[in-house]
Order: structure tokens, then C-alpha cells, then sequence
């Protein structure tokens, strides 16, 4: 019994009404309000001014000296913004609403969000270069353009987009208000984390906040980008199943081809029925020599007219030369001379 998603689609070609979010003026106003967080902060980080100067103290109060009993937990916690594991969750949960749903949408949405994510997130980074708490060298500066990436904070941005998914997928709206909700705390908790381990500056999480929610909110954009992708799958699948059911006829109707005229004789090039010239000649497929071996299996080629007259004789089967009236002569004698 097959179980997966193609399966699943097979059963039921016609899928469930699933409302696709939209571009709306409410989303589109939360755009451009993050938009322009986004940039302020990224500014007031450029300019050193006071955002710099509360990372500093921040990173000097060392949370982590202030409540160690919370450093065991959160150490395992933090895993929660970390790519790899939240992918493999995400993905294994959104899998199986796939083959609930009959679409493959949710893994698309999914793949499109850390796409977005490592791409936008990730030229950032290497851009600003700006080193971690740890390795900083400067009090008061922002380190930036020294050859670091922690901004904006990648575990907090990942951890709104990963989570924040199963909220921007829920069919109803209960569903969605409950998972908006977790996934803000979950998003929250893991930024917060951060500053305490003393892996990120304060000004790291905002931006990792902003630069997350970004994605989300651009997702309906790319919702028709999704459709065509999971077209063009779904195009493909049928095109390789349809190759499969016509793949086992192949070596069949080969074979018969090859053993519809008996047993394979040699041939040589013939002429059409448009070619002239004597030169041409014509396939004559011609049975071996009896007791010959291998290398005599040989056809002859024979001009249009007819088959060559031997000038010597051919070899009879017991050996001898067989004259061109039948006659044998032994083998050892020679022929005789003509007039």
C-alpha cells in the first residue's frame, strides 16, 4: 500500500478549498511599517548611536554571570532557532499536512520562506561584517565591517520564519490566532536567548525580528511563483510514470524485431529502387560454407544481375575443389590449362 504524497493525490484528485492568503492593505501597511524598522535599525547601528551604546551594556551586565541556573535549559532551548533541526521538524510536520491537504503546497511555502531567508538574511551578514559580543575589540564601537556575521541574528530570524510558517499555513482562524501566538514566543524567547549566552548583540535580534517577519509578510507574493511550481511537479511525475508503463513493452518488441526474419545473416548495402549504376549492389544474404568456421560466416556481394559464377570452383563439402561443371579434382592437382 502506497502512503506517500503522490498517493494521496492519486486517491482524490480534487483537492480541499485551501484559502491562499493575499496581499491585503492591513499586510501590505505591516510591510512597509517593518520595512521601515528594518531600516532604522540598520542605521542606528551604522551611525553608532545610543542602540550601540545599550548592546555595550548589555553585553557588559553578562546575563549569563547574572542567572547561570538558566544557562542548562536555554542551551538546549537556543536549538529551536538553529536551521538545521527546525527544517527537519518543520518539514516532517508540513509533509504530512501535504498529504492531508493533497497539495504540495506546504513543502513549496516552506522551501520558498528558507530560501528567501538564507538569501536576504545571509548577503547582510557577509555585507556589514560585524563581529560578535566575544570577539569584540572596541568598547563602545559597532564593530561592523571586520569580518564577522551576526547581523542581523540568524537563530532569531530563522526561529520567526520556521515557526511563523505553521501560522501563515493554518486553515482556520482559531488555528492560525493559536500558532501566531507560539510562534511569537517561540521567536522571542530564542532572540532573548541569544543576548543572554552572549552570542548576539541586542541591535542582532531586533534586526533578526524585522528581518523574519519580513519573509512572512511577503509570502502572498510568491503564492502564484508556488502554484506554477507545483504544476510544473505534478507535470513532470506524469510524464515519468507515463515512461515507466510504456518501458517494459520496449525490450519485448525489440526482440521480436530482431528475431522476425530468423536467424541473423550478414548483409551488405543495396540499392534503392530510384539508384542506377551498375557499381550498386544489393543485400544477398548467403548461408555459410558447410564446415566452415566463424570467420568464413561471411555474405557476398553480388552485383543486380544475379549471383557470381565461381571461376574456379567452390569447395565441395569432403574438401575438394569442385569444377565450374560440377566436377571434382583432388586437392592436391592443378588445374588444367585452357587451349
Amino acid at each position: 500500500m502506497r502512503t506517500d504524497i503522490f498517493a494521496r493525490l492519486d486517491r482524490e484528485p480534487e483537492p480541499p478549498k485551501i484559502e491562499i492568503p493575499r496581499m491585503s492593505r492591513t499586510r501590505l501597511a505591516l510591510f512597509g511599517g517593518t520595512a521601515a524598522f528594518y531600516a532604522a535599525i540598520v542605521v542606528a547601528v551604522l551611525a553608532s548611536t545610543w542602540l550601540v551604546l545599550i548592546d555595550w551594556k548589555v553585553m557588559l551586565f553578562r546575563p549569563y554571570q547574572q542567572w547561570p541556573s538558566l544557562h542548562a535549559f536555554l542551551d538546549y532551548f537556543v536549538v529551536l532557532g538553529q536551521r538545521g533541526p527546525t527544517a527537519v521538524m518543520v518539514a516532517a510536520w508540513l509533509g504530512w499536512r501535504s498529504w492531508r491537504q493533497h497539495t504540495l503546497r506546504p513543502l513549496l511555502v516552506l522551501g520558498v520562506s528558507l530560501l528567501l531567508l538564507n538569501t536576504t538574511v545571509g548577503a547582510v551578514k557577509i555585507g556589514l561584517g560585524r563581529l560578535g559580543p566575544h570577539y569584540a575589540t572596541q568598547i563602545g564601537s559597532a564593530e561592523l565591517f571586520a569580518g564577522g556575521d551576526i547581523f542581523p541574528s540568524g537563530h532569531t530570524a530563522n526561529a520567526v520564519v520556521t515557526w511563523g510558517i505553521l501560522a501563515y499555513l493554518a486553515t482556520t482562524p482559531t488555528t492560525r490566532r493559536y500558532l501566531s501566538a507560539l510562534s511569537a514566543t517561540v521567536s522571542l524567547g530564542v532572540g532573548l536567548t541569544t543576548v543572554y549566552i552572549g552570542t548576539h548583540w541586542l541591535s542582532d535580534v531586533l534586526l533578526g525580528w524585522a528581518a523574519g517577519l519580513l519573509i512572512l509578510l511577503a509570502l502572498p507574493w510568491c503564492e502564484p511563483l508556488i502554484a506554477r511550481t507545483e504544476a510544473w511537479i505534478l507535470a513532470r511525475r506524469e510524464q515519468w510514470r507515463a515512461r515507466r508503463r510504456l518501458a517494459p513493452a520496449l525490450p519485448v518488441t525489440a526482440a521480436a524485431a530482431g528475431t522476425r526474419g530468423g536467424p541473423r545473416s550478414a548483409m551488405v548495402p543495396q540499392r534503392g529502387p530510384a539508384e542506377e549504376g551498375p557499381a550498386r549492389e544489393r543485400v544477398t544474404p548467403v548461408a555459410p560454407f558447410p564446415g566452415s568456421g566463424p570467420a568464413t560466416r561471411a555474405g557476398r556481394l553480388t552485383p543486380l544481375g544475379g549471383p557470381i559464377r565461381p571461376e574456379h570452383g567452390t569447395l565441395s563439402p569432403s574438401g575438394s575443389a569442385a569444377g565450374p561443371h560440377g566436377g571434382t579434382r583432388p586437392s592436391g592437382s592443378r588445374p588444367p590449362a585452357d587451349g
